[in-house]
């Protein structure tokens, strides 16, 4: 069970892992709407008990921001799709609400702060190229809209803030130029050790563990949809030989052209992994026997032709298929194997090269 704060805050989204900056980006923005808006409520209060009196032209602004702002948090709770949109409406009307306190709070001569604390968010939230645009697109309209300002800051507290304001820009580039790079190294790492913890070094395709896993996630699927599936298992006839006679870095081109080949044959919805030295399994969902069937001979066939000539001497490498089908749900992969592995062992003794089946209803 999620814990009651998180949920209510974030609600029912779920992120892969290559999006754990997407996550942390919609979490942040969710986090300062929130809070935006219940601190701009506190400034609302002050006021109307008179602690803090800002006048009303703010006053409304206020109330505007910290509608808008739970509203846009009402929008994307959920709605990772919607990040993007609520990101800039939410940059817009905090620049609305920072131009309404620098016009209609002249006694705060600290209000130039406000457009400080908006530079990070942006440079976090929307990226360096928007960063940069509303950095530079702020230190204008301030330059020229101080001369309208019933109070103008001063030419030498103008220059400080502009100054300030530009070198935090540059801060944060750089920072948010360095987080989004550690997170792709991290990605990139993640990617690479799930390659190495899921699959198989020689042939690239998943070992045992990580085959077997999805094959339950497939059943899985397949028992909610009420459908049927089938499961090869293929042994490669004298496979030792080759290595006797040949030589072990012939044996491991053997088992990649192999592994390549049965990939080029089988649908990408289709699960393939290594299960033994020359054994492959392969996972067909929504098959039923006859079209397994069909696919085996293909895959029998392709081996068949692709083996090359080594020394001037054809090499001979066949396989032997064994296929079970399961036409209704409730059945464990551990089960079915154990049929297509009998099946397989059945083409075995007829002669090896072909395709046997065996059927559970």
């Amino acid at each position: 069970m999620k814990p009651l704060l998180p949920h209510l805050l974030f609600g029912s989204v779920t992120f892969e892992e290559s999006e754990e900056y997407q996550e942390f980006q919609y979490k942040f923005l969710i986090v300062v709407m929130v809070f935006g808006a219940l601190f701009t409520s506190f400034f609302i209060v002050a006021d109307s008990i008179q602690l803090n009196p800002l006048g009303g032209p703010h006053m409304r602004s206020m109330a505007f921001f910290s509608t808008l702002a739970m509203l846009l948090f009402a929008v994307l709770r959920g709605r990772k799709h919607l990040f993007k949109p609520v990101a800039w409406t939410y940059e817009a009307i905090c620049l609305l609400e920072y131009s309404s306190a620098l016009m209609y709070v002249p006694e705060d001569e600290l209000r130039l702060l406000w457009f400080f604390v908006n530079i990070p968010g942006v440079f976090i939230l929307l990226g360096k190229r928007v960063g940069w645009f509303i950095t530079l697109g702020t230190c204008a309209g301030l330059t020229l809209g101080n001369t309208h300002l019933s109070h103008p800051y001063s030419l030498p507290a103008m220059a400080t803030n502009m100054a300030a304001m530009l070198y935090m820009g540059a801060f944060f580039h750089v920072y948010s130029n360095r987080s989004i790079s550690y997170f792709t190294r991290m990605q990139a790492y993640n990617t690479k050790l799930h390659q190495l913890a899921t699959h198989d070094p020689l042939t690239g395709v998943m070992n045992a563990r990580a085959y077997y896993e999805r094959c339950d996630q497939l059943i899985a699927a397949a028992s909610r949809k009420n459908e049927g599936f089938s499961v090869l298992f293929l042994d490669l006839d004298h496979f030792k030989a080759v290595n006797d006679t040949y030589g072990h870095a012939a044996g491991d081109w053997v088992l990649k052209a192999v592994a390549s080949t049965v990939r080029s044959s089988i649908r990408r919805s289709d699960a393939m992994g290594r299960v033994g030295g020359e054994e492959f399994s392969v996972f067909l969902p929504a098959t039923a026997s006859e079209t397994a069937v069909e696919v085996a001979e293909s895959i029998r066939q392709a081996i068949e032709d692709s083996m090359p000539d080594i020394g001037g001497r054809q090499l001979k490498v066949t396989a032997s298929i064994g296929v079970a089908a399961c036409a209704g749900t409730g059945q464990t992969m551990q089960h079915l194997q154990k049929q297509a592995d009998e099946a397989m062992y059945v083409a075995k003794a007829a002669g090896r090269n072909r395709v046997s089946v065996l059927k559970h209803a």
